[in-house]
């Protein structure tokens, strides 16, 4: 089974933090995770994770640190994540690909419903 590269970014919005929700026709539909995606051919993480950022949700961040990264196998593919921790710098936050949008204080972050995958950086991050 092939392993797809991701890398995804932990947005600090001042005290809050950034989960986005899976639409109901991606993969681990209405799924929270960390916003992000696949890693292209020649692209680095932290280019990949800006051009991403981007895309998806029309803002910019400042990349601050990496996380661990995490392997996880699902029925049907298998993925490696790569964390970033991130600052919101700039754009008007517009849901190009997810459903919902939560800023809540990292405390509350484990009562959402995370995409397997994004457990372990999600413990690691409330770790911190």
């Amino acid at each position: 089974m092939k392993t797809i590269l991701v890398a995804c970014a932990i947005i600090k919005f001042d005290d809050k933090i950034l989960a986005v929700q899976r639409s109901e026709t991606m993969k681990l539909p209405l799924k929270w995770e960390f916003a992000g995606g696949k890693i292209e051919d020649g692209e680095t993480e932290v280019e990949c994770i800006k051009r991403e950022i981007f895309e998806e949700l029309n803002i910019k961040i400042e990349i601050k640190d990496k996380l661990t990264p995490v392997t996880h196998e699902y029925p049907d593919f298998k993925i490696k994540l790569i964390p970033f921790t991130a600052e919101y710098i700039s754009g008007d936050l517009i849901l190009n690909e997810h459903v919902n949008s939560v800023l809540v204080n990292k405390k509350e972050l484990i009562n959402l419903d995370w995409a397997e995958a994004d457990l372990p950086i999600l413990q690691e991050y409330l770790s911190l």
